[in-house]
């Protein structure tokens, strides 16, 4: 941490120091929370055939673009309303709080739609199905969406990063409207990182345990409950008290 400090203070590259904020970001008690919840959502595919744990990757690569693809549009708006003159704080404090609002539903919904996806495998005995769109929802496109909303979520310490540091660099920068995309690459390296580790780096992993696939199970359940447990907790605090 306080390498990335020093990096970042002595950085006179834009590029590298969009890269550095981001780091500092991804390191950061809140998004450090949800990189880890992602962890565990894009690992929630792994299996011990090659298949499988490429898609492990895949969600991690598709976690990445969702959360470059947020910060580059919402970087972009912001890099022109600067340039234009005008003020963002008002608009920081929006996404700030739409992002909140919108945070604790989300999840709750995407631990319900997993928990149903998961036992929607007992489809023969019981009469129902998940279908094609509650795959999609439970890997990839769960992953991009998920890249999107964990970026839309700022918390005090990324919110200053980003609006307080990235976008008034951004907009004075020839790189400008590179940076926050960069940013966005940074900020979930760690999950890109560690879903390359599950994925190619643990290959004996399914030999070491032969009941991988029980744990599988209840690990999936697991995040789905997490994802519920947490959005629960967002939606009572934005919501009811």
């Amino acid at each position: 941490m306080e390498y990335l400090q020093q990096l970042l203070d002595s950085s006179e590259i834009p590029v590298l120091t969009a890269f550095v904020l981001g780091l500092l970001t991804a390191v950061s008690p809140c998004p450090l929370a949800t990189n880890l919840t992602a962890v565990g959502f894009v690992s929630r595919s792994f299996r011990t055939s090659h298949e499988e744990r490429c898609k492990v990757f895949r969600n991690g690569l598709l976690y990445c673009l969702g959360r470059c693809t947020a910060y580059t549009l919402l970087g972009s708006a912001l890099i022109f309303i600067i340039r234009k003159g005008a003020d963002t704080f008002g608009l920081q404090n929006t996404v700030s709080m739409v992002g909140e609002y919108v945070l604790g539903p989300v999840l709750l919904v995407m631990g319900v739609l997993m928990l149903v996806f998961e036992f929607a495998h007992l489809g023969g005995k019981f009469g129902f199905s998940g279908g094609a769109w509650a795959e999609r929802l439970n890997g990839a496109g769960g992953a991009l969406v998920l890249g999107v909303l964990f970026a839309m979520a700022f918390c005090p310490t990324s919110g200053l990063f980003f609006f307080g540091m990235l976008i008034p660099l951004s907009a004075t920068s020839a790189e400008g409207y590179l940076l926050p995309f960069v940013y966005g690459v940074a900020t979930s390296l760690p999950v890109v990182l560690l879903a390359w580790v599950l994925a190619f780096s643990v290959r004996s992993l399914g030999r070491l345990v032969g009941g991988i696939n029980a744990f599988q199970c209840w690990f999936n359940r697991a995040v789905a409950v997490l994802f519920i447990a947490v959005g629960l907790y967002y939606c009572y605090i934005m919501f009811i008290r």
